[in-house]
């Protein structure tokens, strides 16, 4: 049987998955999954969601990453395979940092795209 390796959807770096899992503490959502997806708005049109949910929806795709929960809604993927969810804290900038190949441009606040 042939078997393709497909890269994952959404990749946490060590960092990030740190920092979501402190996050998950902090906020009493242990056993929670991260909601990662995409809405309208922003400067350049889409922007990064992310927030805590307990169980996905019907059409959500779910996975598990670094040992956390990951839940991906159906009319996000398309715009954020193969993304990286990077965490930074330096006395410059402090926060999550996405490295996405799908994004054509991007502006200054790191959270929109098109």
């Amino acid at each position: 049987m042939d078997q393709q390796i497909q890269k994952p959807i959404v990749t946490l770096t060590d960092a990030a998955a740190s920092k979501i899992k402190a996050m998950m503490e902090k906020e009493g959502k242990t056993g929670y999954a991260l909601r990662f997806g995409v809405v309208t708005g922003g400067c350049a049109g889409l922007s990064y969601e992310m927030k805590f949910q307990k169980n996905p929806y019907d059409n959500d795709i779910a996975f598990e990453q670094k040992g956390i929960p990951v839940i991906i809604n159906q009319e996000s993927v398309e715009f954020v395979t193969g993304i990286e969810i990077d965490y930074v804290d330096t006395l410059r900038e402090s926060g999550f940092k996405y490295k996405n190949p799908q994004a054509k441009s991007s502006c200054g606040c790191g959270t929109s795209f098109s």
